[in-house]
């Protein structure tokens, strides 16, 4: 349960960091945006960020698969968020954090040592089953994880793995279900090595 700190000061180093995580369509930027409303609703002053790279559903807006919505601003790197985030916000918002470069952790660490709260959410696991990004490293230093999970669409479990079903190799390759499907663990492996004996076919 996260608490709004509606103190108008906070001390130094009286900030925290809260990383939401899980597989694609888990439902990680609707938690973000539930956690920035809240805080909206507590009269407290947020400011949201994504990478430029994202705009698979608009422009400026952070967008959930469900369509909910908050105004964000887009930034080409993770420095960029120090120098727009003003002295008097209370919590900021980053989404799809996987995308950023390795800095991010240390713009997070900072507005935190500045007393905010800072809300980061993005995919653990790229498609092939590897740490995201700067992921690993934000939830080593965070004070909260919530890990969220879909529901693999195979088998009905818990699915933590996002799959690549059409596309290329390439780590960084946007897409929503035309390219990507939530899977188990035997899911994923089932359907990796159907894809290595493919291959091993041609």
């Amino acid at each position: 349960m996260f608490l709004e700190d509606t103190r108008k000061t906070r001390p130094r180093g009286d900030g925290s960091i809260e990383v939401i995580c899980g597989s694609m369509f888990s439902g990680k930027t609707e938690e973000l945006l539930r956690r920035l409303k809240r805080a909206r609703i507590a009269q407290q002053k947020i400011e949201i960020f994504k990478p430029e790279i994202d705009k698979r559903y608009d422009e400026e807006e952070v967008v959930s698969h469900d369509r909910n919505a908050i105004t964000s601003t887009p930034v080409p790197a993770s420095e960029h968020i120090l120098l727009m985030v003003g002295a008097d916000v209370d919590v900021v918002g980053i989404d799809e954090a996987q995308f950023f470069d390795s800095n991010l952790p240390q713009v997070c660490n900072e507005l935190a040592n500045q007393g905010m709260r800072v809300i980061v959410a993005g995919l653990d696991m790229d498609f092939q089953g590897r740490p995201f990004g700067p992921m690993p490293y934000l939830m080593a230093i965070a004070e909260y994880v919530t890990k969220v999970h879909a529901i693999c669409v195979r088998t009905g479990k818990l699915a933590n793995y996002s799959h690549r079903i059409c596309g290329s190799d390439a780590t960084v390759e946007l897409g929503e279900k035309d390219r990507y499907e939530p899977l188990s663990r035997s899911a994923y492996l089932a359907a990796r090595e159907e894809e290595q004996r493919k291959k091993a076919a041609r």
